[in-house]
């Protein structure tokens, strides 16, 4: 057989795997969304619409053009929250599920993709691990819905239970889409209920929950409080993730909200620090916050969540790797250390290209965006980097923005669910490792 011919019949990596998997979703999700059954008019919706709303709700986003609640009818809001599901576990973990559910055997290749699609440290125990965080989804959805009731049945009756599932799902797939929204009150998300520590501390923990990763859930639920046991990463995760919880919700306790009473003030501070990663929803008007606490919302939205989790977003591990490089650069030391473990020189590299890969194309789709709607740069990043991190957050731009400018925020929420250095690998598949090194010579840097 001819070197041609072998390649023809190379199977697709899993990267490759994962990207069509999350293509076709979302494309066939569109095609479902454009039926006059999905809309509350029954009236045919353009594809463009339908596919940016499919988009966003595999890739967990919650960036809308069309209301979700006025806009959907009830099977029409039902296929967006199945896609949010699904876009929340990933493609490759609903496949997996299916297959087992059907009683096949899963092969090798399907289990060398769930690695891929999980961040699993090794192919072993994949099967295990799957149905270790299905049940787990299941669990802290339902107890999610059920904590969620008595908020949303006081006000909505028996509908309630419906947003009550639909609400639990969103924040645990980290995807904010909200169904609250009425004839006069468009895009509200939760900011009816700013004052009601229900269901802030539940969605707040949904979030997070969602966010911190499955391979964390399970040393947390092995090993229990024992931390010296846990895996170095899910340490990094849990003290990193705490961090960039308490910091900017301090921050935005002293510089923003200070028209509202103590207590409320400390909901809508800790509430506008964990919903950035990568959840979307706001219980306060977002235009009114000040410009530091713009920029600070911007961080937190690229950096996401952990890998491996139902977030997206540049991942707290690659911040943590970043942040240890330079602290090893500042000492002088040799290898950047996590948690006395020495760091990979190939996972620095891969942290570097990530930051400058998710940096690199939201300042571009801001320019590109703020060049065609003439648009200020900062409310243009704003947007771009929600879609980036794959978060939901907006000024408000997002529906009155162009067919281009969609186009271009669709192509950023699909960049940040699947990663960087998915769609790199998936790209560069066949090039082979090389060992070639040409001679070194010194650059001066700083």
């Amino acid at each position: 057989m001819t070197e041609t011919g072998f390649r023809r019949k190379r199977r697709l990596t899993s990267f490759q795997i994962m990207i069509l998997g999350f293509a076709g979703v979302i494309l066939l999700g569109a095609l479902v969304l454009m039926l006059p059954l999905s809309a509350a008019k029954r009236a045919w919706t353009p594809f463009s619409q339908a596919l940016f709303t499919s988009t966003s709700a595999v890739c967990v986003t919650g960036l809308v053009v069309q209301d979700t609640g006025t806009y959907w009818s009830s099977f029409g809001q039902g296929v967006i929250l199945l896609l949010i599901q699904v876009g929340g576990l990933g493609v490759i973990t609903a496949a997996v599920t299916f297959l087992m559910l059907s009683g096949k055997n899963i092969s090798l290749q399907e289990r060398s993709a769930m690695q891929d699609a999980i961040s699993a440290p090794a192919v072993g125990g994949i099967v295990r691990l799957t149905r270790f965080i299905l049940r787990g989804t299941f669990l802290v959805e339902l107890v999610g819905a059920l904590a969620l009731l008595p908020a949303f049945c006081r006000d909505y009756g028996l509908r309630g239970v419906w947003m009550a599932v639909f609400h639990s799902i969103s924040a645990f797939c980290n995807a904010g889409f909200d169904i609250l929204g009425r004839a006069g009150t468009l895009y509200p998300s939760l900011t009816a209920y700013a004052a009601d520590p229900l269901v802030n501390i539940v969605i707040m923990l949904l979030i997070v929950v969602g966010g911190i990763g499955f391979l964390t859930w399970d040393d947390v639920c092995t090993h229990g409080l024992h931390l010296r046991r846990y895996r170095m990463q899910s340490k990094v995760i849990l003290s990193v993730s705490a961090v960039l919880i308490v910091l900017p919700a301090l921050l935005f306790f002293l510089t923003d909200f200070s028209n509202l009473p103590t207590g409320q003030r400390i909901l809508a501070s800790l509430f506008q620090a964990v919903t950035p990663r990568t959840a979307g929803y706001n219980t306060v008007d977002l235009t009114e916050m000040s410009n530091i606490s713009r920029a600070v919302t911007i961080l937190l939205m690229l950096t996401g969540g952990a890998p491996g989790s139902t977030a997206g977003g540049m991942k707290v591990t690659t911040l943590a790797v970043l942040a240890a490089n330079a602290v090893a650069a500042f000492f002088r030391r040799e290898d950047p250390q996590l948690f006395r473990r020495r760091l990979e020189p190939s996972a620095v590299r891969n942290a570097a290209a990530i930051l400058l890969l998710y940096l690199a194309l939201t300042v571009a789709g801001a320019a590109i965006i703020g060049a065609v709607e003439g648009l200020p740069l900062g409310a243009c990043l704003y947007e771009t980097a929600s879609a980036a991190g794959t978060v939901g957050l907006t000024l408000g731009l997002t529906p009155q923005l162009g067919t281009l400018s969609q186009g271009i925020l669709i192509l950023l929420m699909f960049f940040g669910r699947v990663g960087g250095l998915t769609l790199i690998y998936a790209a560069f598949s066949g090039h082979d490792l090389t060992y070639a090194r040409y001679p070194q010579e010194k650059i001066t840097v700083g």
